[in-house]
């Protein structure tokens, strides 16, 4: 009777190798809060404005979330003279607080360039 090997086949580096876990994406990576809004770190938010700024409302289509509003405030927050934007996406307005008054066409190139559409002031 022939005796077989007691240990165990020494694994193949090969079998040894397992796919990587997936991590979960970090909700504090998010710019939005829950209610779907811009955190507090996203651009500066048009609250009290200081004396002799200017604010204006405009009407923006397209935004649907929190993302699109931090992306319609960051484009018009690089505006030379803004101090701070508010961007609602509920309602589609996006309120502007500036130095000096901004040229519509310099507010409609900055939405533009993050993706939506200026309808014109509200």
């Amino acid at each position: 009777m022939s005796s077989l090997p007691t240990s165990s086949p020494t694994p193949s580096p090969a079998s040894s190798l397992k796919a990587p876990a997936f991590l979960p994406m970090a909700t504090a990576s998010s710019c939005c809060t829950p209610d779907g809004h811009c955190a507090p770190d996203g651009p500066a938010a048009a609250g009290d404005p200081a004396p002799g700024a200017v604010t204006a409302v405009y009407t923006v289509s397209g935004m649907t979330c929190g993302h699109c509003e931090t992306a319609v405030g960051r484009e018009i927050s690089a505006l030379a003279g803004v101090t701070g934007v508010a961007a609602d996406a509920t309602t589609g307005r996006v309120t502007v607080t500036s130095a000096a008054p901004l040229s519509e066409d310099a507010v409609r190139a900055a939405v533009d360039e993050a993706g939506y559409e200026l309808v014109g002031p509200a």
